[in-house]
């Protein structure tokens, strides 16, 4: 029993130093993108201001590792304060008025997610991990989440993860948890790699984005 309980806390530590060394190397790797692709989010901002009124970044409040909350950051793919018109954090499809002509191709390409290296940069998230939850929904709170629903804030938040991979927009929220919890549970090396080549896979095969994008709805 005791062999057992040691065997488990060096388990325990080994995981927790793996998990700062893929922090570590996701910040400095971060960095080194956002310098080598600055020209191209240079480009992206002036699309941006050019194409309709309104800030270039859009932040918004989520929640991150163990409920702490923060700012994320995109790239603005919808007019100003479309949270509060319409459906709001509910995008039906992409043929949604709030979406803007720059808007839509960013969010067809997955590049309104390119500011998140910032998030990546600053230590509140990292490239791989289960996508950050708004603060009111699916639950209102992180205090508001079942004991296992939690686990899934064990790791930092991910720009992509085994959720988005197996369900991109599809699926419901207990869903998600279950595959989020499942990816804490399992976190490893070569598993953030396959999910990186998938997520890659993903956004270049258009017919498997499009087939998946109306299988369900999707969020601002």
């Amino acid at each position: 029993m005791i062999f057992k309980n040691i065997k488990g806390k060096m388990k325990e530590k080994v995981r927790e130093i793996e998990k700062k060394i893929k922090y570590a190397v996701g910040r400095v790797g971060a960095l080194l993108l956002t310098i080598l692709i600055s020209p191209i989010l240079l480009i992206i901002s002036l699309c941006i201001v050019l194409d309709s009124p309104g800030a270039v970044i859009f932040k918004q409040k989520r929640l991150g590792y163990r409920g702490k909350e923060f700012d994320i950051y995109k790239f603005r793919t919808m007019v100003t304060n479309a949270e509060k018109i319409g459906d709001g954090l509910v995008i039906r499809s992409e043929n949604d008025n709030r979406i803007t002509r720059v808007g839509r191709v960013l969010r067809k390409m997955s590049l309104d997610e390119l500011p998140q290296f910032f998030n990546i940069i600053k230590g509140e998230m990292c490239f791989v991990g289960p996508r950050p939850p708004v603060t009111y929904h699916p639950y209102d709170g992180y205090e508001n989440y079942s004991d296992e629903a939690k686990k899934r804030f064990e790791i930092k938040p991910g720009i992509t993860g085994l959720a988005q991979v197996k369900l991109r927009n599809a699926g419901t929220w207990d869903e998600r948890i279950a595959i989020d919890v499942q990816y804490v549970e399992n976190y490893s090396w070569w598993l953030d790699i396959k999910i990186i080549f998938m997520t890659a896979f993903s956004m270049f095969n258009k017919e498997e984005y499009t087939s998946n994008k109306k299988r369900g709805k999707s969020n601002i």
